[in-house]
């Protein structure tokens, strides 16, 4: 510091001739590096002026750093590889004269403790090549975009004028079905009348039956209870049917049996029936003769033929069946059915007609909304899947609908979300679209995917990964993300460590 104390003090003005651009210097920044007619270097951000013999004197005299631009004094400075014949390169200043090469043309590592080999002229030609790979790609990616692009706009005009094609089509189809719904109202109207009638005549015959079938039970139960033929059963009728046991200790007592007799010592036939038999029907079993208990049961006889007979009790149940059974409809009503029936279908014809259109206009409607880019050329994608296995996981992208994943080794597949949005930044909207509500991770956010789409000769999902848990990516390349070209050594591009 007192050496450079003497040199302010003793200051000799630099001319204003141009000098060497100091080492570390990038090309963009070179005018800065010219002194003012006081021979003065200002730090870049204005804050300080030195003498410019500071500049690179390994001394870090600015704030910024700015000072020392090819050596390693400032913490936060930055040196500049020119690296002729490749693109210039921008590396922490710490990295100078550090024993490693990270320059091509080795500039950082002027010091000598290292030879550094120039390797800019090769890496430069490889660069070169890539570049010009990725130009090719490119102008052959731009020419499939602008055919996907007028297939995209062909495709939206043939679904437009089809929509309206099918708007007029509803018009003439609902009225259509709106007419025939009058007819089939018509003629169901007199069918309705008919089974109704039908039905009820049945229903009466049904109530008639069922009260001869109850008031014979009755009669029969009557009979047999009343073992003394007297017209009446009674109280000591009643106690040899255990089944009149209330309180089942195997005894029916005359109690229990006034009980069911409504509280009479005896009832005639018609109070049995009316009120006795409604109460014990459920309960009453006939007693078994006590021959046909000691005999057990005896096997179906068998005709005349020596085939067994057909038991009575299943021919019983045979002719129930066909007497429960409602008669077919007389011819009257059966020719309205049949012209009910004509109708009807002409109405079901009509009514599908008008909901299949309503389907593909809803379907039409929803393509119609969908954002397919600026010149309709992602509508390419729509329809199609597209999958990439990892050594885990097959991943499924239906492009503008759903994105899944599955077990590798097999299993049910996974919801990664459906259908969002665009989700690109605001210059470049197109380039990531997001699919999202997937399926909800165990105590989690619900799985969601972010496609990034970048420029490729083909339509094809390159990689899957998991960023975040249960946030996904995928890479996407596509002819449809090719923008432009790329001009192969841009003398103001750099890299940057």
């Amino acid at each position: 510091m007192i050496m450079k104390a003497l040199l302010i003090n003793c200051f000799i003005v630099i001319t204003s001739a141009t000098i060497p651009r100091p080492r570390g210097v990038a090309d963009s920044n070179a005018s800065h590096y010219q002194p003012n007619n006081e021979g003065v270097f200002v730090c870049i951000d204005g804050s300080q002026t030195f003498p410019y013999s500071y500049v690179n004197d390994d001394y870090c005299d600015c704030a910024d750093g700015s000072d020392e631009p090819g050596t390693s004094a400032c913490p936060n400075g930055k040196f500049t590889c020119t690296n002729a014949g490749h693109r210039p390169l921008i590396v922490p200043a710490s990295r100078v004269n550090d024993g490693v090469c990270d320059c091509c043309d080795g500039t950082d590592e002027y010091s000598g403790n290292i030879a550094c080999v120039n390797t800019c002229q090769e890496l430069g030609k490889k660069h070169k090549e890539e570049v010009e790979r990725i130009m090719k790609l490119q102008e052959e990616g731009i020419k499939k975009k602008k055919e996907f692009a007028e297939t995209g706009k062909k495709m939206k005009e043939e679904k437009k004028a089809r929509l309206e094609q099918l708007q007029t089509d509803r018009e003439s189809a609902e009225a259509e079905r709106q007419e025939l719904e009058t007819k089939k109202e018509e003629a169901e109207a007199p069918e309705k009348e008919a089974k109704d009638k039908h039905q009820q005549a049945w229903d009466e015959e049904k109530a008639r039956r069922s009260a001869e079938k109850e008031a014979a039970a009755a009669s029969t139960a009557f009979q047999e209870l009343d073992s003394n033929n007297d017209n009446f059963v009674d109280v000591l009728e009643m106690v040899i049917h255990n089944e009149f046991d209330i309180d089942s200790n195997g005894v029916v007592s005359e109690e229990e049996a006034k009980e069911h007799l409504e509280e009479a010592d005896k009832v005639d036939m018609d109070t049995f029936v009316s009120k006795i038999w409604p109460n014990v029907k459920q309960i009453y079993k006939p007693l078994v003769p006590e021959e046909s208990q000691a005999d057990g049961e005896a096997s179906p006889p068998a005709d005349s033929q020596g085939e067994t007979a057909t038991p009575p009790d299943e021919e019983a149940k045979t002719a129930e069946d066909t007497e429960d059974k409602m008669p077919d409809y007389d011819e009257e009503t059966q020719v309205l059915i049949e012209a009910a029936d004509i109708a009807r279908n002409a109405f079901i014809a009509a009514d599908e007609k008008v909901k299949s259109i309503d389907r593909e206009i809803s379907s039409l409607q929803s393509y119609m909304n969908l954002d397919f880019g600026n010149d309709e050329e992602f509508s390419v994608l729509k329809d199609q899947c597209f999958e990439y296995t990892d050594r885990e996981y097959t991943y499924k992208l239906c492009a503008f609908d759903r994105a899944s994943q599955r077990p590798k080794s097999g299993g049910s597949e996974t919801s990664l979300g459906t259908w969002g949005k665009w989700s690109g930044p605001e210059n470049d909207r197109y380039s990531s679209q997001l699919y999202e509500r997937g399926q909800n991770c165990w105590n989690g956010p619900d799985r969601s995917v972010k496609v990034h789409f970048k420029c490729g000769p083909e339509n094809q999902l390159t990689n899957a990964y998991e960023p975040s848990r249960c946030e996904y990516a995928f890479d996407f390349i596509s002819p449809v993300s090719c923008s432009g070209k790329i001009s192969p050594m841009d003398p103001h591009s750099h890299d940057e460590l």
